[in-house]
């Protein structure tokens, strides 16, 4: 299915991500998690593809294709997205994953560089890989054209930028290659939102651009993942987050009318979807469509 139709609906899109569990019990959960988020009327789901620290390339493909097949056998109308990197892997690699998504009828590939492995502070491409997104948006294009190509934006620029403006032109030379969405890093300040968006407008990227939110539902998590990814936390809601410290429904109250208030502003501001990082959990992207008539 063609993914790139659905925002050009009145409607916002709702898609939601997931991460493929590493145990059983993460796999029941997630079960019961996605029947709740599907009461929403997802446009689409995606499930992230990670190919860091010791986990071998095979068992991490095997767990990402393992969700999709399990989504496309019980949930027929809703498309899947794969997630993938140039992590660990050769042009090979890809490909034959490539294949196996397609075999799946996957709608879409999310073409990611990938994060860094181990402690390195550097990129180094793997033998017979590719070093940047934009190459495997390029060889995805030119091999598989079939699936739509999402690609990933920084509101806040990408930690390795020098600069958002120079961010910028890389997503840019990433939407002249084929990509045709645009998924955005979380953020919690609108406005780094909107200034991202007028930049891409200016560079005349007219591909949808959509923002990434990530209801915070714990402060200590939600800290190391803005560390990780360069976001930062608004000052108002850390403050009221930390009132809450030891007080984990408080927290999730905070965040939750937080995230609400945050996506009804970018729908007012006429994005043309949301998409939610749910961490495979699903109470809090329900509260937020059922208080928004998502």
């Amino acid at each position: 299915m063609n993914l790139v139709p659905l925002y050009k609906q009145t409607k916002p899109v709702i898609s939601f991500e997931f991460f493929p569990p590493k145990t059983w019990q993460g796999i029941a959960e997630l079960y019961e998690h996605f029947r709740e988020l599907m009461k929403c009327n997802p446009g689409y789901i995606t499930c992230t593809y990670g190919a860091g620290g010791h986990t071998s390339l095979d068992e991490v493909q095997k767990r990402t294709l393992e969700v999709l097949r399990w989504v496309r056998g019980d949930y027929p109308n809703i498309p899947v997205v794969s997630h993938l990197t140039c992590v660990n892997a050769t042009q090979t690699d890809l490909r034959d994953y490539l294949c196996k998504a397609k075999e799946l009828s996957v709608s879409g590939i999310v073409a990611l560089r990938g994060d860094v492995p181990g402690n390195s502070h550097l990129f180094v491409p793997f033998p017979g890989g590719f070093r940047y997104a934009v190459e495997l948006v390029r060889f995805i294009k030119s091999e598989f054209s079939e699936f739509n190509i999402l690609v990933g934006g920084y509101p806040e620029k990408h930690p390795e930028a020098s600069s958002l403006e120079e961010d910028i032109r890389h997503l840019k030379e990433k939407v002249d290659a084929g990509g045709e969405i645009v998924l955005t890093q979380l953020f919690y300040n609108n406005e780094d939102f909107y200034r991202f968006r007028d930049l891409c407008e200016k560079e005349k990227m007219n591909v949808p651009i959509v923002p990434g939110i990530l209801p915070v539902t714990n402060l200590a998590q939600v800290k190391r993942i803005t560390s990780l990814c360069g976001a930062k936390i608004a000052p108002i809601l850390l403050e009221r987050l930390e009132k809450h410290e030891r007080d984990e429904e408080g927290q999730f109250s905070v965040g939750v009318y937080y995230a609400t208030r945050q996506v009804e502003d970018l729908i007012q501001q006429g994005v043309p979807g949301v998409h939610f990082y749910v961490l495979n959990r699903s109470r809090a992207a329900v509260h937020i469509c059922r208080a928004l008539t998502l």
